[in-house]
């Protein structure tokens, strides 16, 4: 798999992999999906965006990774966004494109990573833990478009740490 960073004439099938995620519900806050230019200014080049990989598989875009200051992070914090696409199933993404966040993440000087993963996303909370982030606050009931009360759990990384040794 290679990672490299992303680039505007990415966003088209990116945005597509991230529609596709949207539309099958579950595993994202996002629940309205995106226009290319939307895509790329809030995970490419927009006004918050600090960093965005891709993974590259098979002449694949297979996922992508952004780290931002979308939301308003505490100082210090940049917030992590994590998609892999579903069809086809690449199995690793979210895992090869970590090393590459987490080193720009310390290159541009932040102590944390975080991310805020739906209570009901079980792979995403799972995938969060791997890569050696932890738990440290729970938005309590968030409703969703329709109403649906979910939790958000808060999870963040220490950077300057070497606790990721497992794989995806």
């Amino acid at each position: 798999m290679h990672i490299r960073r992303a680039v505007p004439a990415d966003a088209e099938e990116l945005c597509s992999l991230l529609n596709e995620i949207i539309r099958t519900g579950g595993t994202t806050a996002l629940e309205t999906p995106l226009l290319a230019a939307e895509f790329t200014n809030w995970f490419i080049d927009g006004e918050f965006t600090l960093v965005c990989h891709v993974a590259e598989h098979d002449g694949l875009l297979a996922g992508f990774q952004s780290l931002s200051l979308y939301g308003d992070p505490p100082k210090g914090f940049a917030d992590i966004a994590t998609f892999a696409r579903t069809n086809p199933k690449i199995p690793g993404v979210g895992s090869a494109l970590f090393p590459a966040t987490r080193a720009a993440g310390e290159e541009l000087g932040f102590e944390f990573i975080n991310a805020t993963i739906r209570a009901d996303n079980v792979s995403g909370l799972a995938y969060y833990t791997r890569m050696g982030f932890e738990d440290y606050d729970r938005l309590v009931q968030v409703p969703l478009l329709d109403g649906t009360p979910v939790d958000r759990i808060k999870k963040r990384f220490k950077l300057g740490t070497s606790r990721h040794t497992s794989s995806e």
